[in-house]
């Protein structure tokens, strides 16, 4: 089974977060922050991996280092539970639409940390969640997986739908990279390494 738990505790936030990318369930989110529990819970439903996480941050300040830190932990997850990648995909892509707005995020498991990020959202705020922060959780994903990871809002108007429309594609894009192709002989790289 390639999966994976980690606790981490800061002054700022404490996390425990378990990830198994060769289950479905259990899937239970509990961060404090409403629209970023939605979020998570779409991001393994829609990348079929069970993902259990509890944070507890200083929420009396903001959300912002809760999302961070669920960013980071999330991240050293994925990248644990992977091992030596043997066999994967490597590369994702989904484009996913959510009514008027479509969202796409294309990924590559490569060692190497790097995040595109092209989205503007009108609402400052869903619920507790400041949506600036869906470019510091995709960040902090992409660079404690080490992976390359773009995402975009090819177009939209509604900041809940187009927030949503990535992380149903990055669940996506990560079903499809993390997935153990039998054609694939050893590792996915000429550098016999990833």
């Amino acid at each position: 089974m390639r999966k994976a738990t980690i606790e981490r505790k800061t002054a700022e936030t404490s996390i425990k977060l378990s990830l198994n990318l060769d289950k479905q369930e259990p899937v239970s989110i509990e961060t404090g922050v409403g629209f970023f529990n939605h979020m998570l819970t779409l991001l393994a439903r829609h990348g079929r991996f069970s993902l259990e996480v509890e944070a507890d941050g200083d929420l009396e300040v903001d959300s912002h280092h809760t999302v961070e830190d669920v960013g980071i932990v999330l991240g050293q997850a994925l990248r644990e539970a992977l091992g030596d990648k043997m066999g994967i995909n490597r590369y994702g892509t989904s484009f996913v639409p959510m009514d008027e707005s479509l969202g796409l995020v294309s990924l590559d498991l490569s060692g190497r940390s790097y995040l595109v990020f092209d989205a503007t959202f009108d609402n400052s705020k869903l619920g507790a969640f400041d949506t600036e922060l869906a470019e510091e959780f995709f960040q902090a994903l992409a660079f404690n997986a080490w992976m390359n990871l773009h995402v975009k809002v090819l177009y939209g108007k509604n900041t809940h739908h187009k927030i949503e429309a990535l992380f149903k594609a990055c669940g996506r894009a990560l079903r499809e990279a993390v997935t153990i192709n039998p054609e694939i002989q050893g590792i996915n790289s000429t550098k016999g390494m990833l």
